[in-house]
């Protein structure tokens, strides 16, 4: 068990300081240009919902790359993983253009949509534009850390996720008050900060997969076009979207809710979501491990050993969750102070810090249990539970709670949690009860010879 756990940390850390990064990232940035106002807090947490659902529809590109690869290593079949990775390549182009194009005609459109004020919509269109252009850079990225992650690089990520966060925390300190020489550009600013950051983690990601490892694998090798290949990836890329998209698209309309209590409210809520995010960091850090454990150990053909490496991860990340949960349970109030010095901002959020404290286990219950089964593949599932829980409880329940009940943002995060809580017990319940025997791992499937 002690190698297993060890072998567990030593893929888990580099994606928890990775993820870790990414989070800090968000806190500084926010704490940076927190300090212009409300308005610009409420600007980046609509933002940041909108353009979760632009990540969302392009994220099951490199979920699938994960586990597919992860499955192709652990059979030793390198080549296979390049050409995934080839193939997953050409989606990822199709979509970039989507994103930009997007980017460019509708960012006051979304504004709107999302009941922000005409000041709200004004202030926020150029910065919203600007995320959506780093965006297509984020797709990029995410695909090769899908590939290195699944051949059990997971340091790699890391550097990606350094480079592109100091970058963008550097940026937004210099761009948006004028310091370090630049000129001083407002929240425009930190847009431009996200639109270089990103850029700077996917040339580093692609000189890593071009130069360094090409000697040892071959990256550069001539594939040609596998079409039931492509077939496979676009479709298990189409499910794993979906299912990422059914729940950034709940938290659009959740955060369209929250935006009709007022602005104080949405920027307390901006506030909590962030210090949840905290709890994502173990979360996803160990998910994106069992996805890989789980995916190697199928492709060996070794199922009861995926099954047993995948609850080793769960347990392991439910303990750093607890920890993490106490402590924000104790300073609520200090952290939320953190992020304004508005009494109704502060003292509103650190009340929602106390409820999701604890109950954010069932969070990472949910990624750890969920990482496990897009290691086997079971995208379906995922895909069916996530439309489910996200459209047939959890947004009805918001809705009752804040409008007809009147629990205001309460009400919107008891909802929030009672829908973890499902997610949490659903995906659990079918990595145990699932018969792993009969597990394989995914293959394409071949035309049928013409006679």
């Amino acid at each position: 068990m002690f190698n297993r756990w060890m072998q567990i940390m030593k893929l888990a850390l580099p994606s928890i300081v990775s993820f870790a990064s990414a989070t800090v990232t968000g806190t500084i940035s926010l704490l940076l240009v927190g300090q212009l106002g409300a308005l610009v807090i409420a600007i980046v947490g609509v933002s940041n919902i909108i353009m979760y659902n632009a990540w969302a529809l392009s994220s099951g590109i490199g979920h699938t790359v994960n586990y597919l690869v992860a499955q192709s290593a652990g059979a030793g079949e390198w080549r296979k993983a390049i050409e995934r990775t080839y193939l997953a390549s050409y989606l990822c182009i199709g979509l970039g253009l989507l994103v930009a194009a997007a980017g460019t005609f509708a960012p006051e459109a979304l504004l709107h949509l999302m009941g922000g004020s005409p000041e709200l919509v004004e202030a926020g269109k150029g910065y919203l534009q600007l995320r959506f252009y780093a965006m297509v850079f984020t797709i990029g990225s995410f695909v090769l850390q899908g590939f290195f992650r699944g051949i059990g690089d997971t340091r790699t990520p890391m550097i990606m996720s350094f480079i592109s966060n100091i970058g963008m925390i550097v940026l937004t300190y210099g761009l948006t008050y004028g310091h370090l020489g630049l000129p001083e550009l407002g929240l425009a600013g930190a847009g431009i900060a996200f639109l270089i950051g990103e850029l700077a983690a996917l040339v580093w990601g692609l000189y890593v997969f071009f130069i360094r490892l090409h000697p040892r694998l071959h990256t550069r090798a001539r594939i040609p076009f596998n079409l039931p290949e492509f077939k496979l990836i676009a479709g298990e890329s189409g499910k794993l979207a979906l299912n990422e998209f059914a729940m950034s698209m709940a938290m659009f309309v959740f955060t369209a809710f929250v935006t009709r209590l007022g602005t104080a409210a949405l920027a307390a809520n901006e506030v909590s979501l962030n210090v949840m995010a905290l709890g994502f960091m173990p979360a996803f850090g160990f998910g994106a491990t069992a996805t890989i454990l789980v995916g190697q150990e199928i492709g060996k053909g070794l199922n009861q050993a995926a099954r047993r490496i995948g609850t080793d991860t769960a347990l392991i990340g439910s303990i750093l969750l607890l920890l993490l949960g106490v402590a924000e349970f104790i300073w609520a109030e200090p952290i939320a102070r953190l992020y304004s010095s508005d009494p109704e901002v502060y003292r509103l959020a650190a009340d929602l810090i106390r409820i999701s404290a604890f109950l954010q286990l069932f969070d990472g219950l949910f990624n750890f249990y969920a990482g496990g089964l897009r290691g086997i593949g079971d995208t379906t599932f995922l895909l069916v539970t996530s439309i489910s829980l996200n459209w047939l409880l959890f947004l009805p329940l918001a809705y009752v709670l804040i409008f007809m009940l009147g629990y205001s943002s309460y009400g919107a995060w008891i909802a929030l949690y009672t829908f973890i809580f499902a997610l949490g017990c659903a995906v659990l319940i079918r990595y145990y009860f699932r018969d792993w025997t009969s597990i394989r791992a995914k293959q394409a499937q071949q035309a049928e010879p013409v006679h």
